[in-house]
């Protein structure tokens, strides 16, 4: 984030009584986490994404060639 628009964050959380500036920057601090945590899985994801994709494809082919069950559900 460049400096100007931490500067603009800031003066309009100042703008702002105090009590709710406490709960606007809790919000803030919450959607932070939430953001870091989709980008951390959204790079676990890329780096295992070819993995996954092979492993998509040697499903595929066992199911053509007969080699797979139908899994019952039921018996679980």
């Amino acid at each position: 984030m460049s400096s100007a628009t931490i500067d603009t964050i800031t003066k309009i959380l100042e703008s702002l009584p105090e009590p709710v500036q406490d709960r606007a920057v809790e919000h803030l601090r919450d959607y932070l986490e939430e953001i870091t945590d989709e980008i951390r899985w959204d790079e676990s994801f890329g780096r295992t994404s070819d993995k996954l994709s092979a492993f998509a494809q040697k499903v595929r082919e066992e199911i053509a060639a007969g080699k797979s069950e139908t899994m019952k559900l039921d018996k679980l």
